[in-house]
């Protein structure tokens, strides 16, 4: 449930990304003790601000319990589980990048990437544990373990990130019927309607073959997504009235992307612009699988 707040760190990390172009983020050619230090508290400060933060605003109006455990791993068809993987791959490549601009090796920052992404996410589940509500998530453990996991063993392999995860976004029109659930605004839609939200695994084939003749800047897209989920546990939802009903079905996709850091530019000021790529996947035609059907979208957000 709580994964709803960590979504937001999206917007952060599109921001993250544009920051990443600027000159002053390149990477230190020694141990910079002044980077080290900065970059350390900044980022215990944000972590101990927000779990803080989060267990005084949003916590405090909710009824509390002891520790316990709760099994939502067959909710919302794992849409939640995939944010988990997808937020926890890129908070560890951010932290990671942060302490090789301090002038650590790739292999010890990598390291400390991976482990306070998922040290991150697992703070919030000690805080889940003890509202009535929720409960700590075995299955959120094991989705933020494979997303630091994904970056983390590509670091240490190939010192190379041939795997990315992206997300997108398009309204859906089921939101309407379950507002206060899936969301009355579109920020809320954002974050809420796992209908209108798309998770993506991208690789480019001309990078793991460099000898191709496939440039390395074009990516192939593998996606996934659901359709009339209206309800976390439940695939069937009839509305009050009984005039409509809906099925939930799972939606795979396949795609293609950009990859934009492989891509030859030598402006600044237009890498900066199509940073935000690196975690959104740019909208191309793509083909869905949703049940025994195949369709074919033109232009797929």
């Amino acid at each position: 449930m709580l994964f709803n707040f960590c979504k937001i760190f999206l917007a952060l990390l599109v921001g993250i990304n544009v920051w990443s172009q600027s000159t002053l983020l390149s990477p230190s050619d020694s141990l910079n003790n002044k980077r080290l230090i900065g970059s350390s508290i900044g980022t215990g400060f944000i972590w101990s601000g927000s779990i803080i933060g989060l267990s005084t605003v949003w916590y405090k109006d909710f009824p509390k319990s002891s520790f316990h455990t709760f099994d939502d791993s067959r909710e919302w068809m794992q849409m939640d589980k995939m944010g988990h993987v997808y937020t926890a791959y890129h908070l560890s490549d951010k932290v990671s990048k942060l302490y090789r601009w301090s002038g650590l090796n790739r292999k010890k920052s990598a390291i400390i990437g991976a482990a306070v992404g998922w040290g991150y996410q697992m703070s919030f589940e000690f805080l889940d544990a003890q509202s009535a509500g929720w409960g700590f998530s075995w299955s959120d453990v094991g989705a933020n373990t494979i997303g630091s996991g994904l970056f983390l063993s590509q670091e240490l392999l190939w010192q190379e990130q041939y795997l990315n995860l992206k997300f997108s976004y398009s309204p859906s029109d089921f939101a309407q019927y379950r507002p206060s659930i899936l969301g009355s605004t579109f920020s809320e839609r954002l974050l809420k309607d796992y209908n209108g939200q798309t998770y993506w695994l991208t690789f480019s084939p001309g990078s793991i073959f460099p000898k191709s003749k496939i440039p390395a800047w074009i990516a192939i897209a593998a996606g996934y997504s659901v359709d009339a989920k209206l309800v976390g546990s439940n695939d069937f939802f009839q509305t009050a009235d009984g005039l409509k009903s809906f099925t939930a079905k799972r939606e795979f996709l396949l795609s293609l992307d950009l990859d934009v850091t492989k891509l030859p530019i030598k402006k600044t000021w237009l890498k900066k612009v199509l940073s935000p790529f690196n975690v959104i996947k740019i909208p191309f035609p793509a083909l869905v699988f949703r049940g025994n059907d195949i369709s074919g979208r033109l232009l797929y957000f």
